[in-house]
């Protein structure tokens, strides 16, 4: 049996991964078990957005906006390479209306009636100025008003919109997000353990007692802990009631959100926030350079181990959404891809799946001494503030542990300027004279200042060994299997990258077959 450590998370999504990394950082010895890939679940699977949530003004959520905003530039400057701002195009109409259950339409419901639901230019100007002034700017630029006939922004939309306003948000990759965490937790000292499943956890003699099982070996290890977090997303509950056996009264709110993504719709960089005759928004987002990235929906999702999708009905939900916009329509033969995730919501008893809060909530059980925290909800903007107030909460059963310590600093790969990639890119094609630039703007957006270590002393292509096409070498995917805990082609193509949008089938099953010859070949150095 293992000597115990002081933490032990159950979950390896983003919330786990921040858990992990914050507590390491301060001199805990922490563990982590999760029984997929990294990021297999919902951490891969959104919108992938850094943003303030300027809906979530209509719920009157200012807390939680304010958060998320303060929190953008704090994690811009700590992982340029993998987020960067964005500006988004809000067109307005006069149809455009509330969605029926906010407490904003409630409102207006009995001081305006005659308005029947639709938002007025007036407050939609009055939102974007909370959201500009709710939280402290340094590097996103503020809310601005387009006229769009004969701009770029106005292009690809119908003529019925003449006005729009533009204001800033951020973009981020969500799974490289979550397995840089998990890489900075374990430089500093945290054992990350994916593809390991939590059989049970029990309290003994004042420790959590946990059995795990490796899922591909079938390996089973027992550990102990001073303290458990259960990070299980989706599976949380589960966790909960069946790993933990708590007679817990909180329950987990599924809610599955689908994408679409088609090839690019429109020449700029901008994003489009689209709001609908039934109170829903989605966004149109320029998406790996060719495609444009449409979502998400808001449905509750009835089981955890059911695998979200995307159905026929929010495609075309989805689809019929933006048509209402562009002025080029599109349909199901468009779409090129698509996938859904389960937001692990924390369940308020909300009338609607969208309505239900995004908020995170945080319980500890210390009954027998050994505390356990549970985490509810959340958003991917906010992680970082999540691991704050989770180790916060555990501080009195941690004496003297050290206070806050992550606000700006950088991930691996992010240690150089938000308007620093550029000047890396070049950098890149000056040193490495084989790279095209959108390779090394793909590197650089993948691993920073870290391209360089991946690409070594190469001097020509054909010294990163194997071409499995669209860029991809040996060289990167040994990094990802080596550093990035990459086992399946899915893993690198799906999660450590999106690199499957520009792969055939044959390329991935011959990348999926190198990887577990190599895999074989250094499981007896691995035993040994």
């Amino acid at each position: 049996m293992d000597s115990p450590v002081d933490l032990f998370v159950i979950g390896g999504g983003i919330n786990g991964c921040g858990i992990a990394r914050d507590a390491a950082g301060r001199g805990l010895t922490v563990r982590l078990a999760e029984m997929n890939d990294l990021a297999s679940a919902t951490s891969s699977a959104s919108t992938k957005l850094f943003h303030g949530g300027l809906r979530y003004l209509e719920y009157f959520e200012f807390r939680l906006v304010r958060e998320a905003l303060i929190e953008r530039e704090t994690l811009l400057r700590a992982m340029p390479h993998i987020s960067w701002p964005m500006r988004f195009v809000l067109p307005y109409h006069k149809d455009m209306r509330f969605e029926s259950a906010t407490p904003t339409s409630r409102v207006l419901a009995r001081v305006m009636p005659w308005m029947k639901g639709r938002r007025p230019a007036w407050l939609i100007r009055l939102a974007l100025m909370l959201y500009d002034t709710l939280a402290p700017r340094r590097i996103l630029p503020g809310t601005r008003t387009l006229d769009l006939p004969g701009t770029p922004e106005g292009a690809p939309l119908q003529d019925r919109f003449r006005h729009a306003f533009e204001y800033s948000d951020c973009w981020v990759e969500d799974s490289r997000l979550v397995v840089l965490n998990a890489r900075d937790a374990q430089a500093r000292g945290a054992e990350i353990l994916p593809r390991t499943r939590v059989l049970s956890a029990r309290r003994d003699g004042g420790l959590w007692v946990i059995e795990t099982k490796d899922t591909e070996t079938g390996e089973r290890r027992t550990h102990r802990a001073r303290a458990l977090v259960n990070a299980a997303g989706p599976w949380a509950g589960a966790v909960i009631h069946g790993v933990i056996g708590l007679n817990a009264q909180d329950n987990v709110r599924l809610v599955r959100g689908s994408h679409i993504v088609t090839p690019r719709l429109y020449d700029h960089d901008k994003c489009y926030f689209f709001q609908g005759t039934d109170g829903r928004i989605i966004f149109a987002i320029p998406y790996e350079t060719d495609f444009t990235l449409i979502g998400t929906t808001d449905a509750d999702h009835a089981d955890p181990d059911a695998p979200p999708e995307c159905t026929p009905e929010e495609r075309d939900y989805l689809i019929a959404f933006a048509n209402r916009y562009f002025r080029r329509p599109i349909g199901p033969k468009d779409v090129v891809w698509t996938y859904a995730g389960v937001r692990p919501l924390h369940d308020d008893g909300a009338s609607s799946a969208t309505a239900a809060t995004r908020d995170y909530t945080l319980k500890v059980d210390a009954t027998g001494g050994a505390p356990v925290l549970n985490v509810f909800g959340g958003k991917i903007t906010t992680y970082r503030r999540l691991a704050e107030a989770a180790l916060d909460r555990l501080a009195p059963h941690f004496p003297g542990l050290p206070g806050d310590w992550t606000a700006g600093v950088p991930l691996p790969g992010g240690d150089f300027p938000v308007d620093g990639v550029t000047a890396l890119v070049d950098g890149l094609l000056a040193d490495y004279a084989f790279l095209t630039r959108p390779w090394a703007l793909r590197l650089v957006r993948a691993y920073g200042t870290e391209a360089r270590a991946m690409l070594g002393t190469a001097t020509r292509a054909a010294d990163l060994g194997r071409d499995f096409g669209a860029t991809l070498s040996a060289r990167e995917v040994a990094w990802l299997m080596d550093r990035e805990y990459a086992r399946t082609a899915e893993d690198v193509v799906w999660r450590r990258s999106k690199l499957g949008l520009r792969m055939g089938a044959d390329q991935i099953a011959a990348l999926d077959d190198w990887m577990g010859e190599r895999r074989r070949q250094s499981a007896p150095a691995a035993a040994e």
